[in-house]
């Protein structure tokens, strides 16, 4: 019981001189009247509650969470907040969208591939193929039955162009500002499958004219001579799409014009390799072949030109 006495009574103790010495430490209201500035004296209650917060720090805190007034004048005059300060308006940063190119990186790394593996599947198959191609060799005939021999690779071959193609149809697009989708992935897939039904179609109607005509060997050579220059039109697109992919400026704009002399190139050259191989079954002469080719090759594409620059002049 005496333990305990001792103990408040050293508590009271070290309460008294605690007291004592914040209210010595408190200046006087002469003292922080001269260090308020003279904005601060210009509001009387705001002094009172400064003047009340330093005497009496217990009084001032319940005040002090009371008077919406007094936290107001502290938040003004602060030197960090500066609530009073005049608003600046800060300028509007555009929006960035980022738009990356990590899955046309990816398709192309899978036609690389896709490639890749034909040619390793298929050594022989290449070898003849850019053999015929070039003229290197006599025996034209007996390479073309190989050829036909082995419609495996001719037919992933086949679909090597149409997705080789379609990207490059994509890319020409967008190098013309033709947008009829708005979706890139969804134009490309619309581009691989109009080529798809294009050349599906041509295949059976030139079966059916063989067939009525009674000129099968003449269709089947021509249809030999088309998609023998799709399968290296295919092939030879690759490194101008790696370029239109991921170039800008001068070697766009040069990579492009290359593409279309390479493709027009390769569609003269279709030519006259049709119409070497139907002179030799077919009484043709030059000019009903060209007849022909004005028909059946060009009009239909000066139709699709027509009618795509008809779309673009509405859109716009």
């Amino acid at each position: 019981m005496a333990r305990s006495h001792f103990l408040l009574t050293c508590f009271l103790l070290l309460a008294g001189l605690a007291g004592a010495q914040s209210i010595d430490t408190i200046p006087s209201k002469k003292d922080s009247l001269a260090i308020v500035d003279p904005a601060m004296r210009k509001d009387s209650a705001r002094v009172d509650s400064v003047a009340v917060l330093q005497k009496d720090s217990i009084i001032a805190l319940p005040a002090f969470k009371n008077d919406p007034q007094l936290q107001w004048n502290i938040l003004v005059h602060h030197p960090y907040f500066a609530f009073n300060a005049p608003m600046e308006k800060k300028l509007n940063a555009g929006i960035r969208k980022f738009e990356g190119k990590d899955l046309l990186f990816y398709l192309l790394v899978f036609i690389l591939i896709f490639f890749a593996l034909i040619k390793r599947a298929f050594p022989k198959y290449f070898s003849d193929l850019f053999r015929l191609f070039f003229r290197t060799t006599l025996k034209q005939r007996q390479i073309r039955e190989q050829l036909m021999q082995t419609p495996l690779p001719s037919i992933l071959l086949n679909g090597f162009f149409v997705i080789s193609a379609g990207l490059y149809t994509c890319f020409l697009f967008q190098y013309f500002s033709f947008d009829p989708v708005g979706n890139f992935w969804l134009t490309y897939f619309y581009c691989c499958a109009a080529l798809s039904v294009i050349y599906f179609v041509k295949f059976l109607g030139l079966r059916i004219t063989g067939w009525l005509f009674n000129i099968p060997q003449a269709a089947s050579a021509y249809i030999f001579v088309v998609f023998i220059i799709n399968k290296m039109i295919g092939i030879l697109l690759l490194p101008f799409l790696v370029l239109l992919a991921f170039s800008q400026g001068a070697v766009y704009q040069a990579a492009m014009t290359l593409s279309w002399c390479l493709v027009a190139g390769l569609l003269f050259y279709r030519f006259i390799l049709t119409f070497g191989a139907l002179r030799n079954q077919v009484r043709v002469n030059i000019f009903h072949f060209l007849i022909y080719l004005l028909a059946f090759e060009i009009a239909p594409l000066l139709l699709i030109y027509k009618g795509l620059m008809s779309y673009l002049v509405r859109s716009t």
